[in-house]
């Protein structure tokens, strides 16, 4: 059973975009209509193929942004020089269909322990998002702080949903190259003095997912493990994109 499941989740299956949201100028939320989905944990990914007329086909990975049992949601940012993100985040309309395999990943998932701290650069926020619905939805009390940091409020993903975070759950954002008035959140790359203002302290124990692009996440992590972290504590996700500088 657990090989014929296995192999189910590494099977391409076609899906269909119900729904799509523009988060901001950059990024599109894209709500899935897929069929036989045997769910998935907050902080898994799934594969996502695009086969063109000639048979030309690309892959690209990206985060779940929704909890188990909601819709199966992905943010997509289109980057500069992604043929895949371009046509997700740019050309994709309801109704069209592309392929996906998954979902994937066993290591930075979330399974409710706490206390939780999230720590987000650019799109980075996407799995975080996953694992904040899912507190709501399975009303699970564990604490959560959250820093997330961006270039300008315009590339801010989720702004409405951050704004009222629910109780339990703590946000601080940074907006690193450009602020508007008014502005009473941080104003510079994460640094280590930043970590400590918002990280829980050691003796909680608590469980760090630093997620965003490669130099971000070293730093991150590199910073999280100086205050005493113990590394296995530290959950890391890297990828390319937009990051908080």
């Amino acid at each position: 059973m657990a090989g014929t499941a296995v192999r189910g989740r590494l099977t391409w299956r076609p899906v269909t975009a119900a729904q799509v949201f523009t988060e901001t100028p950059r990024v599109r939320t894209i709500i899935l209509d897929v069929r036989d989905w045997s769910g998935h944990l907050p902080g898994q990914h799934v594969d996502v193929r695009l086969t063109a007329a000639d048979g030309y086909q690309a892959e690209r990975a990206y985060s779940i942004a929704s909890a188990p049992g909601e819709p199966l949601a992905l943010s997509v940012e289109r980057l500069d020089d992604g043929e895949v993100s371009a046509y997700l985040a740019g050309e994709l309309r309801p109704g069209d269909q592309f392929e996906i395999r998954g979902p994937i990943g066993g290591y930075f998932v979330w399974r409710g322990e706490g206390p939780v701290l999230l720590v987000a650069g650019g799109s980075g926020v996407v799995p975080f998002r996953a694992m904040l619905r899912e507190r709501l939805r399975s009303r699970l009390d564990v604490p959560v702080r959250m820093l997330y940091s961006s270039r300008n409020w315009d590339e801010v993903i989720y702004r409405s949903e951050l704004a009222a975070p629910e109780p339990g759950v703590q946000v601080a954002q940074t907006l690193t190259r450009s602020q508007p008035a008014g502005w009473t959140g941080y104003a510079r790359r994460v640094d280590a003095a930043m970590l400590a203002d918002i990280a829980w302290p050691v003796s909680r124990d608590p469980l760090a997912f630093v997620c965003g692009p490669t130099p971000f996440v070293e730093k991150v992590a590199g910073a999280l493990t100086g205050l005493g972290y113990p590394p296995r504590r530290v959950r890391t996700e890297r990828f390319g994109g937009m990051g908080g500088g």
